[in-house]
């Protein structure tokens, strides 16, 4: 074996050291909440990719949308017969076209007693809250009663909320926080929102 191959599984085997040492660290057994944020395009496909892995599990998931409703997602057309999977979506789409604040906050509340009900349900094993973020940046909905029942929540009940900003209240909970950032966006260089790719 040559210097740089034994230099190299030198470096291997403290990696490999460290590494086991922080498996044996965590054996807590709990579900996690997790704030996907940011500017960056992704978070919700990031939630979803972890939904296709929870259901791969045999475990039960549900989807709330709290802001698309305006067209069918390729998510939701791929997801919505899976027979482990109840799939919601509340919203009236984006805020500048409904562009009525009541009939805003009326699909908040209402998601999100669909929402609370799902929180309280132990066949839940992951939940998604798609774009919720926004019903606290608008004011729709109040952070204090969902951070309740989050704490509630069954212990092995796993829960990821996207959207831009996140609440300091949510993230004062969170198990993990992932930022998205933007760099670059094709929209943005005249490129059409796109079936596969946007929704």
């Amino acid at each position: 074996m040559n210097t740089t191959d034994t230099q190299h599984q030198t470096r291997m085997q403290r990696k490999k050291e460290v590494v086991d040492a922080r498996i044996a660290e965590a054996q807590e057994e709990r579900g996690v909440l997790i704030l996907l944020r940011g500017n960056g395009k992704g978070k919700s496909s990031s939630a979803f990719g972890t939904l296709a892995r929870s259901l791969g599990h045999g475990q039960r998931g549900g989807v709330i949308q709290f802001v698309k409703g305006r067209r069918e997602t390729g998510e939701y057309r791929f997801f919505r017969d899976h027979p482990q999977l109840d799939w919601h979506i509340m919203g009236h789409g984006f805020t500048w076209e409904t562009q009525d604040r009541n009939k805003d906050i009326e699909a908040a509340q209402a998601a999100w007693a669909t929402a609370e009900q799902m929180l309280q349900d132990e066949n839940y094993h992951l939940l998604v809250f798609d774009e919720m973020s926004y019903m606290f940046k608008y004011g729709y909905l109040d952070t204090a009663p969902v951070v309740e029942a989050l704490k509630k929540r069954p212990r092995h009940q796993s829960v990821i909320i996207t959207g831009r900003t996140m609440a300091a209240e949510l993230q004062d909970v969170a198990d993990t926080i992932s930022t998205v950032q933007d760099e670059r966006h094709a929209f943005r260089q005249g490129v059409k929102a796109q079936p596969g790719i946007e929704y």
